[in-house]
């Protein structure tokens, strides 16, 4: 197997359930007969080739305060999921961006990320150990998803046995940060509401302790910030503090989950990786880009601009398409041929510019590790049943399940 491109595109309504399977030859489409394309439904722009989304991602001229948006679009009886989401890095622009951002970048970096690879390793090896034991394994449910979470809730300082916990507040709330208004209910935004309070009194609880019996780990270090006062209020505190539980597992998992499947669907690949485990760190990156665990970001326009002949309004809304940009042929050759040797590979996966992924060397450390040694300890890894289905979350691609024997 060589290519998956998905011949025909099909009357497929834009982010309706018919492109969760496979969204990449909708926007195949769409990147070749409308690419700065004006879309109703979230009344706003969609771009999908990869310039245009790299220099939106880089552009000084747009904002990342979504939830402003949010705010005066949506109802009152949802005010207080905007107001909380304002106070998170990923929904502000500098200085406030850099001001929080700064606050637990170090806690990030290449060496201290490093740091955490006996953790990793620990982890799969106990994942795999269990497998073979039984004869079979789950990936998502038995790798994907304890993996992640337990690796962000050592640097939280959060006990990792809490984490169906983290998984139910999680999916909770990542089902409307993952979706466009179209796709769902006021139930979806009730109950993101319920997790988020429940969510922050459980890091309430945490913090208050941290404060009197500190420890070396990030939210120790958020609530030294915190008391500072002009360094992080407490409101940022809570909405960071959810921002890091939430992206420090879910995208990893779907790197993990999205990345076997990947494998298991090109053999040729998967056993040229294992053969050449050098290959692991241009295999993350591929895997990265041919099925983007984030398929989208948005940003507000601060100004007019012009992009690809049409007139971008300031205050207008345009959805990037992160997944899309990445199968670009003007970007990437034969971009719908999975090829874990890939060089120069300038994908989008984690973003560009100054919001680009916090957790890019930690997402990057436990592809890694999880690659190597999936297909070093089950070297037969194969999948297990019927084709796994997508998760009902169109930004956040994932599996629901992936079963394997080997």
């Amino acid at each position: 197997m060589t290519q998956e491109t998905g011949q025909s595109a099909g009357p497929a309504r834009m982010f309706g359930p018919e492109m969760l399977a496979n969204p990449y030859p909708v926007y195949n489409l769409l990147r070749s007969m409308d690419p700065v394309h004006w879309h109703e439904a979230i009344n706003g722009w969609v771009l999908t080739r990869y310039a245009d989304v790299a220099a939106m991602l880089r552009s000084p001229n747009v904002s990342s305060d979504r939830a402003t948006v949010a705010r005066a679009r949506g109802p009152e009886e949802f005010q207080e999921l905007y107001t909380f989401r304002a106070n998170s890095m990923l929904n502000s622009d500098p200085p406030k961006h850099t001001r929080l951002r700064t606050l637990v970048s170090k806690a990030f970096t290449p060496a201290a990320v490093e740091r955490l690879a006996p953790i990793i390793q620990k982890v799969t090896d106990e994942a795999v150990d269990a497998a073979l034991a039984r004869g079979g394994m789950e990936i998502m449910h038995d790798l994907a998803y304890p993996l992640p979470v337990t690796v962000i809730a050592h640097m939280l300082g959060v006990p990792p046995e809490d984490r169906d916990r983290f998984k139910k507040w999680s999916d909770d709330i990542t089902a409307t940060a993952g979706n466009i208004m179209a796709n769902l209910t006021p139930d979806h935004y009730r109950q993101a509401i319920r997790s988020t309070r429940e969510l922050t009194a459980y890091f309430h609880k945490v913090v208050t302790e941290r404060r009197s019996q500190p420890r070396d780990d990030l939210l120790t270090a958020m609530a030294k910030a915190e008391e500072q006062g002009d360094r992080l209020s407490e409101p940022e505190l809570f909405a960071n503090a959810v921002l890091l539980l939430n992206a420090g597992h879910e995208t990893t998992t779907n790197l993990i989950g999205n990345g076997a499947w990947a494998l298991l669907r090109f053999p040729d690949q998967k056993r040229r990786l294992r053969e050449d485990p050098s290959l692991a760190n241009t295999a993350v990156e591929e895997l990265l880009r041919f099925d983007s665990p984030v398929q989208f970001t948005s940003r507000v326009l601060k100004e007019d601009v012009t992009v690809g002949g049409k007139a971008l309004k300031a205050g207008q809304l345009v959805l990037l398409l992160l997944g899309a940009a990445n199968r670009d042929p003007a970007q990437f050759a034969e971009p719908d041929r999975l090829d874990v040797g890939r060089q120069d590979n300038k994908h989008v996966a984690f973003g560009m510019g100054p919001h680009f992924c916090l957790g890019a060397p930690l997402a990057r450390l436990e592809g890694r590790i999880v690659l190597q040694t999936l297909l070093r300890r089950l070297p037969g890894l194969r999948l297990d049943g019927p084709e796994p289905e997508y998760r009902d979350n169109f930004n956040l691609r994932g599996l629901k399940a992936l079963k394997v024997a080997f």
